[in-house]
């Protein structure tokens, strides 16, 4: 499996604000090595970055696209779904029985669901009340969503097995085709090797190791 070391930092930062600066961010591994295996067309450069301490695992994506497309008719979950987005999947084991989905976009819209193989999907489901928090900004030529998940949810869900956190890194794309409908393109850390589009399989996850 795909490693990315996730450093270890002092002590806990208690203003969630902290996150957006990026002097915060500055001991943290970059991680650029994403591809979308099921399109031919180049991949607008993305940074990933972690961190944690005894109370939260911190990220970090900045993406660099000019062009985002947010659906904000609502706040519903095809809304989010139908929206250029970021997305940290999380799972106890390859079992995926089950595993933990957080998608955000640039609104700071949070999709948060738990899931089971073949594509089966609480929507109902809720990451444990104030144990994560995110915020986003948008400049001219990038985005970045970032937030603190609490170390105690992560215990609590069972994600963490000593210094490992197993976890798929991806993100959604939006286009217009040739009628302007937007279509995705999905773009991951980890290849699963599938014939189509899928993060939803063991094979799409990397782990996460706590230096």
């Amino acid at each position: 499996m795909k490693e990315y070391h996730v450093e270890i930092i002092d002590k806990s930062q208690k203003n969630v604000s902290e996150i957006m600066d990026p002097v915060f961010w500055e001991k943290a591994n970059c991680l650029t090595d994403f591809t979308s295996p099921w399109n031919n067309d180049p991949v607008l450069k993305i940074e990933f970055r972690a961190l944690w301490d005894l109370d939260y695992l911190y990220f970090n994506f900045q993406v660099f696209d000019s062009e985002v497309y947010i659906d904000r008719k609502d706040n519903s979950t095809d809304s989010i779904c139908n929206s250029d987005r970021v997305e940290l999947f999380f799972r106890k084991d390859e079992k995926l029985s089950p595993y933990y989905c957080l998608e955000m976009d640039v609104d700071a819209r949070i999709l948060d669901f738990e899931a089971y193989p073949n594509w089966n999907f609480d929507y109902n489901w809720r990451w444990p009340e104030k144990q994560l928090e995110i915020q986003s900004v948008k400049g001219q030529n990038s985005f970045t969503v970032a937030g603190r998940i609490s170390i105690a949810s992560l215990k609590e869900l069972d994600l963490i097995q000593g210094n490992i956190i197993e976890a798929g890194v991806y993100r959604a794309k939006f286009s217009p085709n040739e009628k302007g409908e937007y279509q995705p393109t999905w773009i991951s850390w980890v290849n699963p090797n599938t014939a189509e589009p899928n993060f939803h399989i063991a094979s799409s996850f990397g782990r996460f190791i706590l230096k």
